[in-house]
């Protein structure tokens, strides 16, 4: 199959193409807050979380814990409505570990958020190690109902690196739980960090390759980022380890994006955490223009996402 016919005439497949070709308009995501903790962080696996984990375990622009769900999403609606005219949603649990909780308390958010007409899909931000198979069995059924997408934090599948950001798991639970949400036909999105400490070029892209061979529909590329008041940041201010500028953190995306299996939607190219927590890169905060440099890289250069791919 030519995937460039869904590519709205961009060089890669886009998120953003595939809502448009799945359900006919724009699709906006509405970033929701269960009121989860994440068993790197209770104790369970570890206390500290993920190493580049912030305070509000990467929920940052998540809606706050004490609403309801039907509350988040009526201001998240509100929120986006007042730019533009909106119909469709994405329910996307963010904050933190959000299958880590008991399987009743899932089933009534989840089946809140899904409820709304409005929400097209339900997107659960979540570890290969949470998804029991009381879990899986809740996911399943709402699967039938509306489309689930389970993302999950790889980051990288390399031991070294993986033991240094405290992942907490091998590389083989992520293997297991991609299997077991395929079964289902749950639609899987990874999470990749690139420029992770000690991380060759050769390294990024063996995740690539790896991520190519696996059942997966989506990927998230991301930089990463020292926030205030991580582990991460005082590594960094001990010791401070490279972190691209702009124009080699878009060649990095060049290779990836070439590399990349040709059908797999990409969510993320970038990432825009909170400009009060940013230490470093600070050039990540004006997004619109790193996406508008990769859009011009890409034409430049005559990439197209899969024309290295070797599956």
């Amino acid at each position: 199959m030519d995937y460039r016919k869904l590519w709205d005439g961009r060089r890669y497949y886009s998120l953003d193409a595939c809502l448009k070709h799945t359900f006919g308009e724009k699709v906006y995501k509405i970033t929701l807050n269960g009121g989860m903790t994440c068993p790197n962080r209770d104790g369970h696996i570890g206390t500290g979380g993920c190493i580049f984990c912030s305070a509000k375990g990467s929920g940052d622009f998540a809606g706050s814990s004490a609403l309801s769900i039907s509350e988040q999403l009526a201001r998240g609606k509100a929120e986006v409505q007042k730019k533009r005219p909106v119909r469709s949603f994405i329910a996307y649990f963010q904050a933190f570990t959000n299958t880590y909780a008991p399987v009743d308390y899932l089933e009534s958010i989840f089946m809140e958020a899904v409820s709304d007409p409005d929400v097209k899909v339900l997107s659960i931000a979540t570890r290969p190690d949470c998804l029991g198979s009381d879990v899986l069995e809740l996911l399943d059924r709402i699967n039938r109902i509306k489309p689930v997408w389970i993302e999950l934090g790889l980051q990288t599948i390399h031991p070294k690196t993986a033991e240094y950001i405290r992942r907490g798991y091998p590389l083989p639970v992520f293997d297991e739980a991609v299997r077991s949400l395929r079964s289902i036909n749950v639609s899987v999105i990874v999470h990749t960090i690139l420029y992770l400490p000690g991380e060759t070029e050769e390294m990024m892209l063996a995740t690539i390759d790896y991520l190519n061979r696996c059942d997966i529909q989506g990927i998230k590329l991301q930089l990463l980022h020292i926030l205030k008041d991580t582990d991460l940041a005082e590594d960094y201010a001990r010791s401070p380890f490279h972190t691209p500028d702009m124009e080699e953190y878009i060649r990095m995306l060049g290779k990836c994006i070439a590399r990349l299996r040709p059908d797999i939607v990409i969510h993320r190219l970038t990432g825009d955490g909170p400009k009060e927590l940013l230490i470093a890169p600070l050039w990540t905060g004006a997004k619109r223009t790193v996406l508008n440099r990769l859009q011009q890289y890409l034409k430049e250069e005559d990439i197209l996402q899969g024309q290295d791919y070797s599956g």
